[in-house]
């Protein structure tokens, strides 16, 4: 079933082409990563994918309905956007950030408090819930910015750049995560700039310079723990 479909979409800062006619189609339950060098446009492909931004050129389409049509936006429920800041005024600990986005949406207190260790079980950062957001290293903040959408039971979960800044043994678990969420229906889109950030993945799209150049299918692999692989060896 296809979930999400970019049709020729184009951006433009000022004089600069940021995305030049692209178009994708995302099926639910697949991984999609988009692999792109600093500045390719992989930032703002996604962001105007999940409705963040607008493209000036061509249509975004989520489960068949035109994005820019009045009552179809859908960011913060069927399309969970991860992101990994946290605003001091949302709350303090990590479990009153995960409350904060559900009382947002009209959940009960006790509903919200269920979601969020629900949802922090999931990826492993049950841990963190009365950590201060600012006590979070790259990797934890990361897997609490999944937690903190998959609250909202989203069909399509779309996370910028996941491995960035983190360590290199806490790699594979974040990928792992993402795939193991693709493997339960959620279909995941992702950026990286990186080789290692496109582990697990069903496609890989390679964007320069704001176009989509080409399509890699390769085997799908189970992501390992690094230092399983090192025993391995």
């Amino acid at each position: 079933m296809t979930l999400l479909e970019l049709e020729h979409v184009g951006k433009r800062r000022e004089s600069h082409v940021v995305l030049d006619d692209v178009s994708l189609v995302i099926e639910a339950g697949e991984m999609v990563v988009v692999w792109g060098e600093r500045r390719s446009g992989r930032s703002t492909l996604l962001r105007i994918a999940a409705g963040i931004e607008t493209p000036d050129t061509g249509v975004v389409r989520f489960a068949g309905r035109d994005s820019a049509e009045r009552g179809s936006q859908t960011l913060g429920g069927e399309i969970g956007y991860c992101r990994k800041a946290f605003r001091p005024s949302t709350g303090h600990t990590i479990l009153e950030h995960l409350m904060a986005g559900q009382y947002a949406r009209r959940a009960p207190r006790a509903t919200a408090l269920s979601s969020a260790w629900n949802a922090l079980a999931r990826v492993d950062a049950e841990r963190y819930a009365s950590f201060p957001a600012t006590d979070l290293n790259p990797a934890e903040a990361v897997r609490v910015a999944i937690a903190r959408a998959l609250t909202a039971k989203p069909r399509l979960l779309m996370i910028d750049e996941p491995t960035i800044g983190v360590d290199l043994l806490e790699r594979d678990g974040i990928l792992a995560l993402l795939r193991s969420l693709a493997d339960e229906g959620i279909a995941v889109l992702s950026s990286t700039g990186e080789g290692t950030g496109v582990l697990g993945a069903d496609r890989v799209l390679s964007l320069g310079k704001g176009k989509l150049h080409g399509e890699l299918r390769p085997d799908l692999a189970p992501v390992t723990d690094l230092n399983h692989r090192r025993r391995a060896s």
